[in-house]
């Protein structure tokens, strides 16, 4: 069998919900095949091949799971940010070259005038009120269509350009299906699993691990139309979801109501909470932990990993607050700028390799001769693995700031300051010193009607840090800026602050 995403779908029992919303409609498995086999076909009658491309512009909600499942099954998925602007949509649209962009009906998104300039078709989906949830229909004509193969692409994504020109990450079938299985293996999903998806599904970490993991296990989603924590207790509980995965600034964000409606949290009987996508400071998993009184797994993945490369492991085994796991899928290992593997407890940088890493950056030789090293992947992370076989990341190789030759790595000081009761939000950074080269300023965000001064804060730094870890600039602020995925911006920090 040919590990693809339409099998990775067929395989599964017809009578199981596949899709509920937030209104409670629920779509099986078996309505979503008959209606995957329909836009395949419609698809095939315009000529399209499986190895080529569609851009999907939606909002979070069931059609946008739908739209993602389906092109997938057929062609290559190339999901957008609905939030972009128009110039952002032309210089995706035109490094992606779609056949065609897929949109809501009546939609006024940017992305038409960006395509209209670029010459590239618009289908606006055709819903009907007695079709099943989150399905649709793209052209009238039908032929019969060839199934894709493993290599065939069936996502493509780009990397954050928070240093660089974005690169353009291919994904496969195979890499998909491999991924999906991996994920599903180390949460020990079932068929009674029901995850409520809080992820944006234009990322990896939605698409990946709460879209595709769930399939892989005949599991259902809840396709939430986007994260909203003054709902989220109450749409967990209605929907009686099993668990959830987040980026941490999402779980924060949940943890205030929470610790609120502590009784709330507890009722809803999670079998595990799933984080991944930036580092979760250990004082917010052991908040999670003692609110909802479940375990937190901690993950690690990244785009070109198609999601996830290490996690935590469940119950009974240990779940270490601040370490990422054991590997989970794809083998690890650390390696010395010479390319040399190192030992256990020896810091370098995270490599990988496995089914699940693409096969390199479309259009890009010079990135994939940095990144590729005898079949190992260089994530650019560093890391080490600890006693047991557990893997910490110490920082991000480009992100590590150098203090007149002391290499401080900002996520340490974060985790650091995160303890200090009235801080809610802690991003270190590096800028430019003329004296050491480089110095540490943080960015700050306190907690809900909690307030200290900066002298505070360097107190606090100085009983916790050694001296030369400790910021010399501390900017206290109300919001710190954050990616589409709600992940943390460290990059580019200096520059707002105006150090650059």
């Amino acid at each position: 069998m040919e590990k693809t995403i339409r099998n990775m779908i067929n395989e599964q029992s017809d009578n199981q919900i596949l899709l509920t919303s937030e209104t409670n409609e629920k779509l099986t498995y078996g309505e979503f095949k008959s209606f995957n086999r329909t836009i395949s076909r419609q698809l095939a009658a315009q000529n399209f091949k499986n190895f080529e491309r569609v851009a999907i512009v939606l909002p979070n909600g069931p059609l946008m799971a739908s739209s993602f499942l389906s092109i997938s099954s057929y062609m290559c998925a190339a999901p957008l940010n609905p939030t972009y602007k128009k110039e952002e949509f032309e210089f995706y649209l035109a490094d992606l070259k779609p056949k065609f962009v897929l949109v809501e009906p009546n939609s006024t998104n940017a992305v038409i005038p960006a395509a209209k300039k670029l010459n590239i078709p618009v289908c606006e989906m055709k819903i009907s009120n007695n079709q099943p949830l989150g399905t649709f229909n793209l052209f009238d004509k039908e032929i019969e269509y060839n199934n894709p193969k493993n290599h065939n692409e069936a996502l493509v994504l780009h990397t954050s350009g928070t240093t660089s020109r974005p690169k353009i990450v291919p994904l496969s079938n195979l890499n998909i299906f491999t991924s999906a299985e991996n994920i599903s293996n180390s949460l020990k999903l079932t068929s009674r699993d029901h995850c409520l998806n809080i992820m944006p599904l234009f990322h990896i970490h939605g698409l990946i691990a709460v879209l595709a993991a769930s399939i892989k296990a005949g599991a259902s989603i809840c396709a939430s139309n986007g994260f909203n924590a003054l709902k989220f207790l109450d749409l967990a509980k209605e929907q009686n979801i099993t668990w959830y995965s987040g980026v941490p600034t999402m779980h924060q964000a949940i943890l205030l109501r929470a610790q609120k409606n502590a009784k709330k949290a507890k009722n809803l009987n999670l079998r595990f909470i799933r984080s991944s996508s930036a580092s979760l400071p250990p004082v917010i998993f052991e908040q999670l932990n003692d609110v909802f009184q479940t375990p937190v797994i901690e993950a690690y993945g990244m785009t070109e990993a198609t999601h996830q490369m290490a996690s935590n492991p469940l119950p009974p085994a240990i779940q270490k607050p601040g370490l990422v796991g054991m590997p989970a899928g794809p083998e690890i290992c650390i390696m010395n700028d010479k390319n040399e593997k190192l030992s256990q407890g020896e810091i370098g940088e995270i490599c990988i390799k496995g089914d699940n890493v693409t096969n390199g950056y479309e259009n890009n030789p010079k990135a994939n001769k940095q990144s590729f090293v005898n079949d190992w992947f260089r994530t650019g992370d560093e890391g080490f693995f600890d006693e047991d076989g557990y893997l910490k990341i110490s920082g991000r190789l480009k992100e590590i700031i150098n203090k007149g030759g002391e290499k401080i790595s900002p996520l340490e000081v974060d985790n650091i300051l995160m303890d200090f009761p009235p801080i809610d939000q802690a991003l270190c950074f590096g800028y430019k010193d003329k004296m050491l080269g480089e110095d540490i300023a943080v960015a700050i965000k306190l907690k809900e009607n909690k307030s200290c001064k900066e002298d505070d804060i360097k107190s606090y730094a100085n009983e916790k840090l050694a001296k030369f870890k400790i910021p010399k600039k501390i900017f206290i602020v109300e919001d710190i800026p954050k990616g589409a995925t709600g992940k943390l911006q460290r990059i580019g920090l200096a520059k707002k602050f105006g150090l650059e």
